[in-house]
């Protein structure tokens, strides 16, 4: 399969199914290069997946940074935890596992949803007013299965311009007769004082235990924190990122501008650790602090 064919691939997946995470499908692609590549060593196939990985991150409209991560994690997964068929002298073999413990790995992440849906449903309270930001699927995910628990409850989303994805979300919800009101993003200010908690998903959960998320994400963390509201992130652990970023401009280019863009609007921003509450993973719920540990136990 060919780099041309790999992103193909992975627009098609995206396209068939618009529950897919941008990372899953990343996964997924890669998976698929590793069935069919005609590579006979493990340096060929590394060098075929990275090459497919920058051109998927040069292919996204969106932010690269959970492709990014995604696509690390996975290799740590299916090459640490099978040395065995590292060492075959059948190449044809090792592929086979490798593909087979990279299925186990995107099973996994698919469940990742429902997982941080059980663990942070304890947090949604019949009556509370709850204030996110933009579009996030987990977010989504999470609140819906609150409405199914017979849950009332409030969400205000912003617009998130220029996309316009608060207008997406509300759509969403009020299918699942949840109650969403859009605000404009410069109202953040205005309408915290009503709400019981902010909850934000993540393009990125970084080693500090911040986040790097759609643009807009700082200023709201920094608003609920001067009007003491919890922010909780809810995130998927194959977003966690070996990065560690102290400021806006330590984030790296490729993560803040779309392609060819650097000298335009950045399209996420930085929020420290010490913006956040409590992060709702299939890990657990964690602390900030705690993420810099989970990193650890997922890349050795």
């Amino acid at each position: 399969m060919s780099t041309f064919e790999a992103v193909k691939y992975f627009r098609e997946s995206l396209r068939k199914d618009p529950e897919l995470s941008i990372p899953l499908a990343a996964i997924k692609t890669l998976i698929k290069i590793i069935e069919v590549s005609e590579e006979v060593s493990l340096q060929g196939l590394d060098a075929s997946l990275k090459t497919v990985i920058k051109d998927l991150e040069n292919s996204s409209d969106n932010s690269i940074t959970s492709i990014t991560s995604g696509c690390e994690l996975l290799q740590r997964f299916i090459t640490l935890a099978a040395p065995d068929a590292l060492l075959s002298k059948d190449f044809s073999e090792c592929k086979k596992v490798l593909a087979m413990r990279g299925k186990l790995f995107l099973q996994q992440a698919h469940n990742s949803r429902n997982q941080i849906s059980k663990l942070s449903q304890q947090f949604i309270q019949d009556g509370c007013v709850i204030l996110i930001h933009a579009r996030s699927r987990v977010i989504i995910h999470l609140l819906v299965q609150a409405a199914k628990m017979n849950k009332k409850f409030t969400v205000y989303v912003t617009e998130s311009m220029p996309d316009q994805q608060g207008l997406e979300t509300k759509q969403i919800l009020e299918q699942h007769n949840i109650s969403c009101k859009v605000i404009l993003d410069s109202s953040v200010g205005f309408i915290m004082e009503r709400v019981d908690m902010v909850l934000l998903g993540a393009e990125a959960v970084v080693e500090s235990g911040g986040i790097i998320n759609k643009i807009g994400t700082f200023q709201m963390a920094v608003t609920a924190k001067a009007m003491n509201k919890p922010v909780y992130v809810a995130a998927e652990s194959f977003k966690f990122l070996r990065e560690y970023p102290l400021k806006q401009t330590e984030v790296s280019n490729k993560y803040k501008y779309f392609k060819n863009c650097e000298n335009g609007h950045p399209s996420v921003d930085y929020t420290p650790p010490s913006y956040i509450a409590l992060l709702f993973t299939d890990l657990g719920v964690l602390t900030p602090s705690a993420v810099s540990d989970e990193l650890i136990k997922l890349y050795l």
